[in-house]
């Protein structure tokens, strides 16, 4: 057996060719390898796509823009038609007021740019001090070197060196609570410049907000004088039933970072929602640059997937199937699994979900059964697996996976 050339994401590099699934076909929430075999895929691909797998109706809107205008950059003075569409479309939209939106490619991207934006907020209001970032432990927050230093995933900051100074690392000040954050606050005080929180945790094993979390995370920012940052990388499009967690738990942030769903994965495409606070103050001073960006910043092709997938969603009444159909369905499913002893616990909720596996079953072996039997989930960490089913998914595949997921687990314990 050899290695692949392809050096994979979140693999070990020690892994053989034939360690691999070579997908090779979507349609609608399902997958297809090069052996044949069908999977549900019940992770949305890796949480983003909402519209499904195999869309012609994306597939013919990108190739007309790659037709027209396949790219050029949108720094200083260009522009082009679609990334404006994308861009008042999300303004029109944001859970924030007024709203400008800053285009990225990916969400760790997104996330790196708003706590840029949050530290260049307050050196323009003359507080250049105010640069301490506040993440939550077990967050997670992306791999580039910014997010990397305010998630709160430790393996996942092992071995890359010193993080960002003053946002993380030796530095990171992070909370599991309201009352960490507090003391946080009290100790650093006028040095926080943000506090960066998912509405629901993704990656740090799907965990929605304890009742009152975010309000009081808003307090604490306003009491302080502090930004706040919703990382709404997994949460947006649809995720819990809104197009923005902020609006599902009716808190106001200042900046919201997103991506993923904004084009379902046929694109990739991230960005900042900026809210008036920190606008006034980029705006203050006519002859102030902004010195900060992408290469494809604003392509018109990801714009153009991005608008084309919003239409769908709102098309098909997507955001409402998250409440009305998954959340439902896998609430309940879930639930008989924790009363039949299956699982130690049950966490989610619209549509994202994770169930904690007994001591004696390991959710790497649960994940290669479920393979087995057609059904992709996702381990997290050493005890959990994660559902985030594409949007469109019909009653008779929630009922596979969860079927599949009863009977591996039955199989090891």
């Amino acid at each position: 057996m050899s290695k692949p050339d392809f050096l994979h994401p979140f693999a070990r590099p020690g892994a053989e060719v034939g360690d691999f699934i070579n997908i090779v076909r979507g349609e609608g929430a399902c997958v297809f390898d090069d052996a044949g075999n069908r999977y549900v895929d019940a992770l949305a691909s890796l949480w983003y796509c909402a519209i499904g797998h195999g869309r012609a109706e994306m597939a013919e809107a990108i190739a007309r823009q790659v037709e027209v205008l396949e790219a050029f950059h949108c720094f200083e003075m260009f522009t082009n038609g679609p990334a404006d569409e994308l861009c008042s479309k999300l303004a029109q939209l944001s859970p924030l007021g007024r709203t400008r939106v800053f285009l990225t490619d990916s969400g760790s991207e997104a996330v790196d740019t708003a706590i840029k934006l949050a530290r260049i907020a307050f050196d323009l209001a003359g507080e250049a001090d105010r640069h301490l970032v506040v993440g939550r432990r077990n967050a997670y927050h992306g791999v580039t070197y910014g997010g990397l230093s305010v998630m709160g995933i430790g393996p996942n900051a092992t071995g890359w060196g010193p993080m960002v100074g003053g946002a993380g690392g030796e530095h990171m000040i992070d909370h599991d609570d309201l009352a960490s954050a507090e003391a946080l606050f009290s100790k650093f005080g006028e040095a926080v410049a943000a506090v960066i929180a998912e509405p629901v945790m993704g990656a740090g094993g799907v965990r929605p907000p304890a009742p009152g979390y975010l309000e009081g995370l808003r307090e604490l920012c306003d009491e302080h004088g502090a930004l706040l940052i919703f990382d709404e990388v997994v949460c947006a499009f649809g995720r819990l039933g809104r197009w923005w967690g902020a609006d599902r738990f009716g808190v106001r942030p200042d900046l919201i970072t997103f991506a993923k769903g904004v084009t379902s994965g046929y694109q990739p495409l991230g960005g900042v929602l900026v809210g008036e606070r920190v606008l006034d103050l980029l705006e203050a001073d006519d002859s102030f640059m902004l010195r900060t960006g992408h290469t494809y910043s604003g392509h018109p092709v990801t714009c153009i997937a991005a608008l084309t997938n919003m239409e769908i969603i709102e098309r098909e009444s997507l955001l409402a199937r998250a409440d009305d159909i998954i959340g439902p369905f896998l609430a309940q499913r879930l639930s008989e699994l924790l009363d039949d002893g299956l699982v130690s616990e049950v966490r989610g909720l619209a549509g994202i979900w994770a169930v904690e596996m007994i001591d004696e079953v390991s959710n790497f072996d649960v994940r290669r059964l479920l393979l087995e039997s057609g059904v992709i989930l996702r381990p997290i960490g050493a005890t959990t697996i994660a559902l985030c089913p594409p949007l469109v998914i019909s009653e008779d595949e929630l009922l596979a996976i969860t079927s599949a997921l009863e009977s591996s687990i039955k199989a090891l314990v």
